[in-house]
């Protein structure tokens, strides 16, 4: 960023003889030769009066009295740049009455001609000014550091090129042009995200980027002027925002998202926006998969605060109806969007499995044939044709053929489709929902620190199954739970063709949110890798957990967070009901027994409830605590062998005299595995209720053993592909560039057998 300093200073050099006699004219070896010219006083003078550039960084004092390797970096970047200046907060306790007494004070220092820092202005603060977000109180704190009438908001995953610098003074020269009722208050300006060439993943959500801050914000910024505050290298107008509220909010929770609501507060307090292309400024990316999921999964949680604001409401209430339409489809609205098409496909497979199940399917197909209306069974027979990830990509083509031209658009587009970029935007759709829906039925967005480094290693098992476990895998098996049942009690005429037409797009769905984060992990398919992360996710899965011990340590840690959510009686009532749904396999599947013929009474529904309660107790006594037996081990020993055999027999017993098939049996799995999770999730919702009544270590074994199973579904699958050594081979090329390629198989060469190797 200190580019535009130096560009500033040779700017100034080369115009140094403008400023005696404008007519003068230059020697033209003095024109081009521009050796020294950050030598000069006069340039150095000139770029110190326009331009400053402030780092925030509030713990730096803390750093600083540590003597800590971040501090010490700091200050050589003080050191090698004059201009730099670091504004940070700084705690002093003091005694005062026999009492602790904590002043803050808000300080800006610079490096002085002995490379030791040197204070220029000291704030006090009248308490801690951390009281809301971190990163908007960071830079609320420093805004007042800063000088003159443009200010433009940088972060820290961001670059800058002196050729860009160079035009910076023409870019605020847009400040005093015309641009409607009102002068500009945010310039917008693009990025160009460099990050894009290291991966596929990188690519995508490189093109994504570029779709939205060029192509998007610039129809929106002109003529609509609803472009709200998205990109960081835009540049404000300081004294509009500074006199209105400054230009980040910094209210706890609700304004986790804090950068757009500088765009809504400069909307509503009349300011105007416009967005230019002649300048860029480099961007660094996320370059892994759980980044990305973190950093969606944050800016998600974000728009869910962003519909219970007061601003959304406001903007609602002023805008027409064009506007209104440009900004929620912006904010709010896609993310609603998306959240109502993953709720289409469930509602659609749903009712696709209550028609199978109830045989109303049957009998109207049988109906329709029989009148021959086919308007009737072509309506059956739908399919669920609209694939939910490739529309997220649309504004992203239509972008490549402005940029490229229509034919390298669709060889960009054909590459991407190969390097499975819409196995990736499904699985991003089923992150999106889940963060959005969680936060609009519960509320308490978290900001979610994705560390924006380099990610180009190995996510073990256990750190992919932590963070996509409840937002993906669940829900993968639900879909598949609702095409299995569909498949096996659903009546169609087509027979498998038309079976695969309806539900193509669903499996498709279902197979990428259950194993895209291992698609696109480096050397997800690496046998040494694979077993060394099954031994891992073991430890952690059995592993008790305790008092400080972390999610990342102890499965029972982990399941304790992912329920934290959950804390209203609103919420609990929402979460019961919406549990419910599972209920409905076990009363659709048990009524299509063969062991109960053509019996619809409800005392069939009431015994397979008798059956389930037996098959909890079964498991209490297989799973009975260690310590609490150690006085009777050999009777409990034989109580479980008893138990074992006993079971056997009576089933092999009920298969020889009754009706009861084999098919029977895994139909039987069918039904009670989702009403099991169903009575999980609603005693987890209950938590409080359920530790009362002393239930709550029984509830949390169920919950480890649904757990395990649903982990050992998705392992099976990558521990297969692990054994051919092609398909890793195959996986790296088709996610890295050549370079990386390369360098992890030569990473795995020099590893030999040892797994823990980084990557």
């Amino acid at each position: 960023m200190m580019y535009y300093r130096k560009a500033l200073m040779l700017q100034t050099y080369l115009e140094r003889g403008t400023y005696g006699d404008l007519e003068a004219a230059i020697p033209c070896t003095d024109t081009t030769d521009t050796r020294g010219f950050d030598l000069s006083p006069e340039a150095r003078a000139q770029a110190d009066l326009k331009f400053t550039y402030v780092v925030t960084c509030q713990i730096y004092g803390r750093q600083r009295e540590q003597q800590k390797p971040e501090a010490s970096d700091i200050a050589l970047l003080m050191q090698r740049n004059e201009a730099l200046r670091i504004a940070y907060i700084d705690d002093i306790e003091s005694l005062k009455d026999g009492k602790v007494h904590k002043e803050f004070y808000s300080k800006l220092v610079k490096a002085d001609i002995n490379g030791k820092d040197k204070e220029i202005y000291s704030i006090k603060l009248p308490g801690d000014p951390k009281l809301g977000e971190g990163k908007p109180e960071n830079q609320n704190h420093a805004i007042v550091f800063t000088r003159g009438n443009a200010v433009q908001t940088i972060d820290m995953n961001q670059d800058n090129y002196f050729e860009e610098a160079l035009k910076m003074r023409n870019l605020l020269e847009e400040f005093g042009c015309d641009h409607g009722i009102r002068p500009p208050t945010i310039l917008g300006v693009r990025e160009h995200v460099f990050t894009g060439s290291v991966s596929s993943l990188a690519s995508f959500m490189s093109n994504q980027e570029a779709s939205f801050v060029t192509l998007g914000q610039r129809v929106l910024a002109n003529p609509l002027k609803v472009r709200m505050h998205y990109g960081h290298p835009d540049v404000f107008d300081r004294v509009f925002h500074l006199t209105r509220g400054g230009i980040s909010k910094a209210s706890r929770v609700i304004n986790i998202s804090e950068d757009i609501f500088a765009g809504f507060n400069t909307t509503l307090r009349q300011g105007n926006v416009t967005h230019h292309e002649y300048i860029q400024v480099g961007k660094g990316r996320d370059v892994g998969l759980n980044q990305i999921a973190l950093f969606e999964g944050k800016v998600a949680g974000g728009n869910g605060e962003q519909v219970l604001s007061r601003d959304v409401y406001r903007l609602g209430q002023l805008f027409d109806f064009f506007r209104m339409m440009s900004f929620y489809f912006t904010t709010v609205g896609y993310y609603f969007c998306t959240m109502l098409t993953v709720l289409t496909v469930y509602i659609f497979l749903y009712g696709k499995a209550y028609l199978a199940l109830s045989g109303v399917g049957e009998t109207i197909e049988d109906r329709a044939n029989i009148t021959d209306n086919t308007a009737l069974s072509a309506a059956l027979n739908t399919q669920f044709l609209i694939q939910i990830g490739i529309f997220t990509a649309v504004p992203m083509i239509l972008g490549f053929i402005l940029e490229q031209g229509f034919f390298r658009a669709i060889v960009s587009f054909i590459t991407m489709q190969l390097q499975l970029c819409s196995v990736f935007f499904t699985f991003s759709l089923g992150t999106k929902t889940h963060y959005f829906g969680r936060t609009i039925l519960h509320g308490g967005a978290k900001y979610h620190a994705t560390g924006r480094g380099f990610v180009v290693r190995h996510i073990k098992f256990s750190e992919n199954y932590r963070l996509y476990s409840r937002s993906h895998f669940v829900k993968g098996l639900e879909v598949v739970l609702l095409l299995v049942v569909y498949m096996a009690y659903g009546y169609s005429s087509g027979g498998s063709l038309a079976y695969i037409l309806v539900t193509l797009s669903s499996w498709f769905m279902a197979i990428s949110w259950l194993f895209a984060p291992y698609l696109f992990n480096p050397s997800g398919f690496e046998w040494q890798k694979t077993v060394e992360d099954f031994r891992e996710w073991t430890n952690w899965l059995f592993y008790r957990g305790g008092i400080g011990v972390k999610g990342e340590e102890s499965w029972e840690a982990w399941w304790d967070s992912e329920l934290a959510h959950i804390k209203t009686f609103e919420g609990r009532i929402a979460e019961t009901i919406l549990n419910l749904r599972f209920f409905i396999f076990q009363y659709g599947i048990v009524y299509k027994l063969h062991v109960q013929g053509s019996n619809t009474s409800l005392s069939v529904y009431g015994f397979s409830w008798i059956v389930l309660a037996g098959l909890i107790v079964l498991f209490k006594v297989f799973t009975f605590s260690q310590k609490m037996t150690v006085n009777f081990q050999l009777l409990l020993r034989f109580i479980q062998g008893l138990s074992f055999f006993l079971t056997l027999a009576g089933l092999a017993v009920a298969v020889a005299i009754t009706d009861l098939s084999l098919p029977d049996v895994f139909a039987c799995i069918l039904a009670f595995l989702p009403t099991g999770w169903g009575i999980l999730s609603i005693a987890a919702a209950w938590k409080p209720l359920i530790k009362r009544l002393g239930l709550w270590k029984s509830i949390r074994s169920i919950a480890r053993l649904y757990d395990a199973g649903m982990g050992m579904l998705v392992f099976i699958p990558i521990a297969f592909l692990s054994w051919f050594p092609f398909v890793s081979t195959f996986q790296t090329r088709l996610m890295f560039n050549q370079a990386f390629s390369r360098g992890l198989e030569i990473s795995l060469i020099l590893a030999g057998n040892n797994p823990n190797t980084a990557l």
